[in-house]
């Protein structure tokens, strides 16, 4: 293989129903700041029936050239059509680096790209860099139990992959009327050949916490102990309006489902506020919570690794603390509530 053929870095710009995920979009501002060291450029890669439209909106956020396969055949994910898909591209176009959201979709064709051009994949990377002297792309992520935080290269394949999960990389702000080279290619599939078929599509109905794109997150950790501790903080979060979020300890104690698990094998968050309750802060819970605009930890440890990644820190007893900060916010939000309609009665 010849290494020096490959250049650009790569975006896989997820679509459902005609509307691009975030994710997609959170990474064109990490890779901008890749390409931009490495003096390339920055590429999303855009599959889907109909979506030749979306290519738009990644320019205004940050692409200079977008790579169009819009074809009935690719209307719905199936791992054999985008992976053939996105294969033909890799070997035509030769990428430098190509990342990937770590969404159902973007894991399974991730690996399966990996697997088409023989290459490497860091799976669940939270930190990306690069060596620009020796083009190497430097993927992070928590390794064993998340007690360190391993560098993965890829030395001796092209391309240099990584899947990134939602929430990590802080979308950019687009701007406006901003646009591109558009490239479009065809896939030379036909349907009858093909070994997989979508019968159906059965959405999920079932009401399930959305912590994602929560502004005020209050989590319960290992601390709380029991059922009657977590309806203490469940009170917390209901009087501030915020969602109530939990450590993987907490989930696997059976107090809790798993759409709260916030963490390396839950959910990344990045809320306005986020107040973590009896959590220790290891590695595996914070990488899911660090880049919220304000953490408050709560724990009677004050040696406890959480106060390295809050930005206030209260050392109490959480059975002791948090009823008195739950009655203080009643208070002080009936208050507010109160002035709020007599200046606005004063104003009609």
């Amino acid at each position: 293989m010849n290494m020096d053929e490959y250049r650009g870095v790569w975006v896989f710009i997820e679509q459902i129903e005609g509307k691009v995920l975030d994710v997609g979009l959170e990474l064109l501002g990490a890779g901008k700041e890749l390409a931009e060291k490495l003096e390339v450029d920055l590429c999303g890669v855009l599959i889907g029936n109909n979506v030749k439209h979306l290519a738009n909106e990644v320019f205004e956020y940050g692409a200079d050239k977008v790579y169009v396969i819009d074809d009935p055949i690719v209307d719905q994910y199936r791992t054999e059509t985008y992976m053939v898909a996105v294969g033909d591209l890799v070997r035509k176009y030769k990428p430098e680096i190509f990342l990937y959201g770590a969404t159902a979709n973007g894991k399974d064709l991730a690996s399966a790209v990996a697997t088409e051009v023989m290459t490497g994949l860091t799976a669940d990377t939270t930190l990306l860099d690069v060596n620009v002297e020796k083009r190497l792309f430097e993927a992070s992520r928590p390794a064993f139990g998340g007690n360190i935080m391993a560098t993965i290269l890829c030395k001796k394949h092209r391309p240099q992959m990584a899947t990134v999960r939602p929430k990590v990389m802080k979308k950019q702000e687009p701007e406006t009327g901003r646009t591109g080279e558009l490239i479009e290619e065809t896939i030379s599939l036909k349907e009858e050949n093909l070994r997989t078929k979508v019968l159906d599509i059965v959405r999920d109905t079932s009401k399930k916490v959305n912590l994602e794109d929560a502004d005020i997150i209050v989590a319960a950790g290992k601390g709380i102990k029991d059922e009657k501790g977590l309806q203490m903080v469940a009170g917390l979060a209901d009087v501030l309006n915020g969602t109530l979020g939990a450590s993987r300890d907490i989930v696997e104690a059976g107090l809790i489902s798993h759409d709260h698990q916030v963490g390396q094998t839950g959910l990344t968050v990045t809320p306005k506020l986020y107040i973590a309750i009896g959590i220790s802060g290891a590695v595996q819970h914070t990488v899911g919570m660090e880049n919220s605009e304000t953490i408050i930890a709560i724990n009677n440890d004050p040696d406890a690794a959480i106060f390295n990644k809050a930005h206030y820190g209260i050392v109490a007893d959480a059975f002791e603390i948090v009823p008195i900060l739950t009655e203080e916010f009643k208070k002080a939000l009936h208050v507010e509530a109160e002035e709020g309609d007599v200046a606005h009665a004063g104003e009609v």
